[in-house]
């Protein structure tokens, strides 16, 4: 990868490496929203190998500072998490064209890691699919155990059966390598076959 590559991605983990909410991950303490962006390069591995260089940074990117917008700053409603979301995208996308900028970053792929985290054209970009099936992939992984504790039966089938809809087939795939037992294991399940 080229030096800007490089440039780039040590400032997107330096912002993430701010972040003050923690993970012990084998023993050692981590900023979470560094662990979740190594997470997404993990599964992006696996689902795209060959993925571009704006598709790596954009998907180390997807979550850039979004501690400093709680979801608790919007109205705890449907239309309130969505007008969150939506901000955040916009807020993150632009946040992170900057540090490509500082890094030697021509406009147009500048804006193509801009769209990415925008999540723009989702069903009609195979990258914009990587993307979110790496979001969902890392979701069922990592935050789902923590998830389904916090609400209930119906409220999560609800939200895997909508995970599992955004998901492409090479998605559905990696899900369904990611082991799980018990409780979680279960729900999938029943979502699944619902």
């Amino acid at each position: 990868m080229p030096p800007s590559y490089t440039s780039a991605l040590s400032a997107i983990d330096a912002a993430h490496a701010l972040d003050p909410t923690k993970v012990t991950i084998n023993g050692i303490e981590t900023p979470y929203e560094l662990h979740y962006a190594q997470k997404c390069t993990e599964y992006l591995e696996k689902r795209a190998p060959e993925a571009s260089e704006t598709l790596r940074l954009a998907v180390r990117a997807q979550h850039f500072r979004r501690w400093e917008i709680p979801r608790s700053s919007y109205p705890m409603t449907r239309i309130g998490y969505h007008t969150w979301r939506t901000y955040l995208k916009q807020r993150q996308a632009e946040l992170v064209e900057m540090i490509l900028d500082e890094a030697g970053y021509e406009p147009e792929p500048r804006k193509r890691v801009g769209a990415l985290i925008r999540k723009e054209d989702l069903r009609k970009d195979e990258e914009t699919q990587i993307l979110e099936d790496v979001a969902c992939l890392v979701f069922l992984d990592d935050q789902f155990e923590q998830f389904e504790k916090e609400h209930d039966e119906e409220k999560i089938v609800s939200i895997l059966r909508k995970t599992w809809g955004k998901m492409s087939e090479r998605g559905h795939e990696l899900a369904l390598e990611i082991p799980m037992s018990g409780r979680p294991e279960e729900l999938v399940k029943k979502a699944l076959s619902g």
